[in-house]
């Protein structure tokens, strides 16, 4: 069908008459590395949060930790809702401030791609014992430059991988959009890490010393809408995005007690030691046995020369919690004798 314009050529034009002035317009994109043709009905942002979307480590997230290991209960946060807490507060500060809603949909939905079994400790231990180191933030654009589509990798557009590379505290995202996300992260984790502690028992919302109550407020719900509006109406015609010197203190002070009492707290990690041996040692046997990987990462040494510790890092962060559990099994924990 031919028409004098596409679809997605009118969403590029409605952006540049709605937006703002300081928002990343799709049509001002510096673009993917490999080019490609154009989608006649998506902006490029929306194509590329449809690529995360549908990515198989976008779908493995339902299946690694949080904060809790392994709990027993259907409602505590996974990295999956995490990574949906953090777009839905995302796209409503983008929205309210005129700003692109689909690359921070794109960005939240991605920055976490890189993410371990067993959260931050998976995180630590492969850092600490793999010689080429290892962080969370660049496996994230690893996952999406390198690793998805049999080493392909998704071809996303260069705002969305800065985005997913700046998202941790001290990282400086080049476009607003970014700025969002990075804050939304924030808020999003020390909101509902309190909410999952208190339901495990660990926290109560009165040993959340009173000054931070009384500034940010005293639930879930109103500490969230106290965040999200101190940042909209912080950041209004700006050209950044930024919180009230008050609220932003009281949230990274809130951050350290959460730290300090939950991240850290011994009940909490009680497994931690278990998952430290575990990711060790699988380390250590692939990193010996590389061509009992899956092919894909076996071709990434052979074909692509990647550096074999960085893959069997690729793999081994790849894995959800229980199908690292499972490979450990079936690696160092003896089976029952079957009569063949």
């Amino acid at each position: 069908m031919n028409r004098e314009r596409s679809i997605r050529e009118m969403a590029e034009e409605r952006e540049y008459e709605v937006l703002s002035p300081y928002a990343a317009h799709a049509g001002d994109s510096k673009g993917r590395e490999r080019e490609e043709p154009q989608c006649d009905i998506r902006t490029v942002y929306q194509r590329d949060r449809d690529r995360i979307l549908h990515s198989k480590s976008f779908r493995r997230l339902a299946h690694k930790t949080q904060v809790f290991i392994a709990p027993m209960g259907d409602h505590y946060r996974t990295r999956l809702t995490h990574t949906l807490e953090v777009s839905q507060l995302s796209r409503t500060i983008a929205k309210a401030l005129r700003l692109n809603d689909d690359l921070c949909d794109a960005i939240a939905l991605g920055h976490d791609l890189g993410h371990t079994p067993f959260g931050h400790t998976g995180e630590r231990v492969l850092n600490e014992i793999c010689p080429l180191g290892f962080a969370h933030f660049r496996q994230s654009i690893r996952v999406v430059e390198v690793l998805e589509k049999n080493g392909e990798g998704l071809n996303l557009t260069w705002e969305v991988r800065d985005g997913i590379l700046n998202h941790r505290t001290s990282g400086h995202p080049s476009t607003l959009e970014g700025q969002i996300v990075r804050f939304c992260d924030k808020i999003a984790y020390i909101n509902h890490d309190i909410d999952d502690a208190e339901r495990a028992g660990i926290l109560s919302e009165e040993d959340i010393p009173k000054k931070y109550r009384e500034i940010l407020g005293g639930s879930t719900r109103d500490r969230l809408n106290t965040l999200i509006h101190d940042v909209i109406y912080s950041s209004l015609d700006r050209a950044d995005i930024r919180m009230s010197p008050e609220i932003e203190k009281a949230m990274m002070e809130l951050r350290k007690f959460m730290f300090d009492h939950v991240y850290l707290n011994s009940v909490a990690k009680t497994e931690e030691g278990k998952v430290g041996r575990m990711i060790t040692m699988l380390y250590q046997y692939y990193e010996k046995h590389v061509d009992e990987m899956p092919q894909e990462y076996i071709d990434l040494i052979k074909k692509k020369g990647q550096p074999e510790p960085r893959v069997v890092c690729d793999y081994i962060s790849g894995m959800t919690d229980q199908y690292s559990i499972s490979k450990f099994q079936e690696l160092f924990v003896p089976q029952s004798w079957q009569k063949k």
